[in-house]
């Protein structure tokens, strides 16, 4: 357990603008061309030239570097660049490592970028087909000869788990798939714009790997998702009203592997939320009661369950009531199961949508909003709000 308090970065930097290319199956594109798309964008968003930016950071998943990006979009020196791993885990974390730039003065604007061809291109659900040998892969190896090949099967083992300890049925799941594609339906980015889903659905839905139906599992998505990050102080002169953050922390549990952490004493919870959690509450000085909207990684629906009790939402077991009864605004943008598998990205614009009131699917009043990153993984969050002075 972490013994940390409260860290000095809240509050130093905030979330500028943001853009996106279109969320499709087929871009007919290089995901060299999508970065450079979404970065344009979102620095169009921020009333910014690529002259203004001097910093990069994306995941190491990305294929295309941060210097290339920079090349290709007309941006000149660097004097910051990273990458974090861990897949979609690494999403609030690219805007963590963004403000800590900020704060620190290596850096006066700062793009954070993912973008893919998930769908068109390389399919993380096709499952693990080669991987070079190293000591990551070996926690790989003793899963991989029985079967479990793909993060739907790694999942699901925690996932029978959850059900069993808390003498559930996977209808439990279904609550959350409901709600995303509830508001997709009416997000027109989305790509389940106009088809939203009932549990009766959900249950109708085939199998992917008990207890997980095709509908508690994210899309596979063509695009690209960009974000501009500066100090409060300079964001409050550009057009938009600046998504203030609040906090960002990274977390990693014991016994943490990449997606199959099966060795732990409890499989119901997500450890590594629990770490991110505690130094996001510590940092902002708030409690889940303050939040207004959740934007919950939601790669498969379980995982949402247990993200809402590892951040004091709801008790252990409680997660599908909570959602159920919708005592929580969740997913305004459709989630990566209803708008776009992102590697989250796309979450944190949606939260900066809800800061400036201008999302689709406003929640009037929202002034806070908690995101999370990849879950099953070493992972991240933040907390955006309002701008106090704004």
């Amino acid at each position: 357990m972490s013994l940390r308090g409260r860290d000095g970065l809240g509050g130093r930097a905030a979330i500028a603008g943001i853009g996106a290319t279109e969320f499709s199956k087929d871009s007919g594109r290089s995901e060299l061309r999508l970065a450079v798309e979404a970065v344009h964008a979102a620095l169009a968003d921020a009333g910014l030239t690529p002259a203004d930016v001097d910093g990069m950071v994306t995941f190491t998943m990305d294929t295309s570097p941060e210097i290339t990006v920079a090349q290709a979009a007309g941006i000149g020196e660097l004097s910051f660049f990273s990458r974090i791993h861990y897949g979609g885990g690494a999403a609030c974390a690219t805007v963590q490592q963004a403000a800590l730039a900020i704060a620190a003065g290596v850096a006066d604007v700062v793009v954070c970028y993912r973008a893919f061809n998930e769908r068109s291109g390389r399919r993380f659900g096709s499952g693990v087909r080669h991987r070079e040998p190293s000591a990551e892969g070996a926690a790989l190896g003793w899963a991989l000869p029985f079967g479990l090949l793909t993060p739907a099967s790694w999942v699901a083992m925690a996932a029978q788990r959850y059900l069993h300890t808390y003498g559930l049925t996977p209808e439990a799941f279904g609550h959350v798939a409901v709600v995303d594609r509830t508001y997709a339906a009416t997000n027109p980015a989305a790509y389940f714009h106009g088809r939203p889903i009932t549990l009766a659905d959900h249950a109708a839905s085939r199998w992917i790997a008990e207890p997980l139906r095709l509908l508690d599992c994210c899309q596979e998505t063509d695009g690209g998702q960009a974000l501009v990050v500066t100090s409060v102080e300079r964001a409050r002169d550009l057009p938009r009203p600046p998504a203030v953050i609040a906090a960002a922390a990274q977390g990693a549990g014991r016994a943490q592997e990449q997606m199959t952490s099966f060795y732990r004493d409890d499989l119901t919870g997500l450890p590594e939320a629990a770490v991110v959690a505690r130094q996001l509450w510590r940092t902002s000085g708030l409690a889940p009661a303050d939040i207004d909207v959740g934007i919950l990684y939601d790669h498969f629906t379980p995982f949402v369950l247990m993200q809402l009790e590892e951040f004091g939402f709801c008790a252990p077991g409680e997660a599908p009531d909570f959602v159920a009864e919708e005592r929580l605004p969740l997913n305004t943008h459709g989630g990566q199961l209803g708008e776009a598998y992102l590697h989250g990205m796309n979450g944190v614009a949606e939260a900066v949508r809800q800061i400036r009131g201008t999302a689709v699917n406003r929640i009037p009043g929202a002034e806070r909003v908690l995101v999370t990153a990849g879950t099953g993984v070493p992972t991240s969050g933040l907390v955006l709000t309002a701008d106090s002075q704004g």
